[in-house]
């Protein structure tokens, strides 16, 4: 389903965490939340690369999608979907952003994500595609049901319609990692990355800008 046509843009910010700790960019993102909520902050994409780290959202209700997590932590979050990993050479985003009349809908936000990132990955040289009945971005293959999953999303809405949580992006990120878990409840042979499906290594930055070329997807600028 093609989104509704968006307000005009809206002018946001970008806040550049580099590599942070999960708990300590969580409690940031709380903080950044609560800024928006009170109009002191405008809409903000934040960036950030998390040391190993294995989150559980709002659909993991119990441990059988954690597969030999070791001493990867585990942390329960408020966003929606199961269990993911984050580590070195992902790219997370999360859109802090205050949805307006015409945007009030989880579902159509998580829609126009997908979109932002298939238009970003398509100008690094990445064919992406959506996935029936999952969030996310993949590209086609042979075999995995013909996809191959590029990007995971998970976000959460306040009752004052801010977002806040968002997006993963396998840039160089080790895909071995992954065995720890069932990564939304599939087998980890499903991920893939950015530097996998180009033969070669990316830059975190490379893609950062790329994003930032196609904010307008977002509805911001």
């Amino acid at each position: 389903m093609i989104p509704e046509p968006l307000p005009a843009a809206r002018p946001s910010t970008v806040l550049d965490l580099g590599l942070l700790d999960y708990q300590a960019t969580w409690e940031r993102q709380k903080a950044l939340v609560a800024a928006r909520e009170a109009g002191e902050l405008v809409d903000t994409l934040v960036f950030v690369e998390h040391p190993a780290v294995i989150t559980r959202g709002r659909r993991s209700r119990d441990e059988s999608n954690l597969v030999a997590t070791g001493d990867i932590p585990v942390i329960a979050v408020e966003r929606g979907g199961d269990v993911t990993y984050h580590g070195p050479g992902q790219l997370v985003v999360y859109p802090i952003f205050a949805l307006r009349e015409g945007e009030r809908d989880a579902p159509g936000f998580i829609r126009r994500l997908e979109a932002w990132l298939i238009a970003a990955l398509a100008e690094l040289g990445v064919t992406a595609e959506r996935r029936v009945g999952y969030a996310g971005v993949w590209t086609p293959v042979d075999g995995n049901n013909g996809q191959r999953k590029l990007a995971s999303i998970g976000i959460a809405v306040t009752a004052k319609w801010v977002t806040w949580h968002g997006v993963a992006v396998n840039v160089t990120t080790d895909l071995a990692a992954f065995r720890a878990i069932n990564p939304c409840g599939l087998d980890a042979s499903v991920m893939t990355s950015v530097s996998a499906e180009l033969g070669g290594p990316v830059p975190l930055g490379v893609v950062k800008a790329t994003l930032l070329r196609h904010v307008g997807l977002l509805g911001r600028s």
